[in-house]
């Protein structure tokens, strides 16, 4: 498999590198890190970003969002319009592999309204019933309005380097992580030299990787609030700072939004890989 590492958001929130770590004095620098897996069966993204409709009118979006995350107005970050820039039609994407519902991360489903689209079922049945207004604005029904081709999976029912895990297609799996949202979930891409771990929004800086690691003071403040559960979300951390400290030279994780993992891992992409070892 052939994996492109997307940004299909860049967000420019207000505090600078004190509240993400990372742009200028002013504003912060987030990304949406997506991939664009070239599979033998066709295309399949992970995650997918914003939608292309709510880009091109960002009015769209809910007001909190545009307030604290900023995102920037780029019609060309859009996952329809990189899969087009690679040569292919939005209709060649066959499998879309969703972290979790969140707007910034599946508003672009109506931009593939011919795939399938594979998610934990804790999530997608949260998404549908949207019962609190904290989900109310981070689920938003009309990206799911044209009629997805659902594919709900059961959380668990393999095991992936000692973690409950769920195959939904050849050599890509779903991690359970749950407690940013109900449902939420890695996504585990095999690759001839190892691993890729889309960690999704389960930790929102590297740092928090390493064990006691913090994320910047406004980063962990955001965090927190978009926790649905914070206990849960925190022993999913842990579970990734295990892999992280044990399975490192086989597994690279990285999150949604920190840019320094995305333009790590795109020059890593560039890069000859050296086989290494399998679960």
């Amino acid at each position: 498999m052939i994996v492109h590492h997307l940004n299909c958001a860049s967000m420019c929130p207000l505090g600078g590198r004190a509240l993400t770590g990372s742009g200028g004095l002013i504003t912060g620098s987030l990304v949406a890190h997506c991939l664009l897996v070239e599979s033998k069966d066709g295309l399949i993204l992970v995650d997918t970003g914003l939608a292309a409709a709510d880009t091109a009118a960002s009015g769209r979006l809910p007001l909190g969002m545009r307030m604290l995350a900023r995102p920037m107005p780029r019609p060309e970050q859009t996952a329809l319009h990189q899969v087009r820039h690679h040569g292919y039609r939005p209709e060649d994407v066959r499998d879309i592999v969703l972290t979790h519902l969140d707007l910034d991360h599946a508003g672009g489903l109506p931009d593939f309204p011919h795939a399938r689209v594979h998610v934990l079922a804790p999530e997608l049945d949260a998404a549908r019933r949207r019962s609190t207004t904290i989900a109310r604005n981070r689920y938003l029904s009309r990206h799911w309005r044209h009629g997805p081709q659902w594919v709900a999976h059961e959380p668990g029912s393999e095991t992936w380097f000692g973690l409950p895990a769920t195959g939904v297609a050849d050599g890509i799996l779903l991690v359970p992580l749950p407690g940013h949202t109900h449902g939420h979930s890695g996504v585990a891409v095999r690759q001839p030299g190892g691993w890729l771990l889309h960690g999704g929004d389960a930790y929102f800086h590297r740092d928090q990787l390493r064990d006691h690691g913090r994320a910047p003071l406004g980063l962990a403040a955001f965090q927190r609030l978009s926790d649905t559960d914070h206990r849960a979300r925190l022993n999913s951390l842990h579970r990734l700072r295990t892999l992280h400290a044990h399975h490192s030279d086989e597994i690279r994780i990285f999150c949604a939004h920190d840019p320094h993992e995305l333009a790590e891992l795109r020059t890593a992409a560039a890069e000859p890989t050296v086989e290494r070892g399998t679960p």
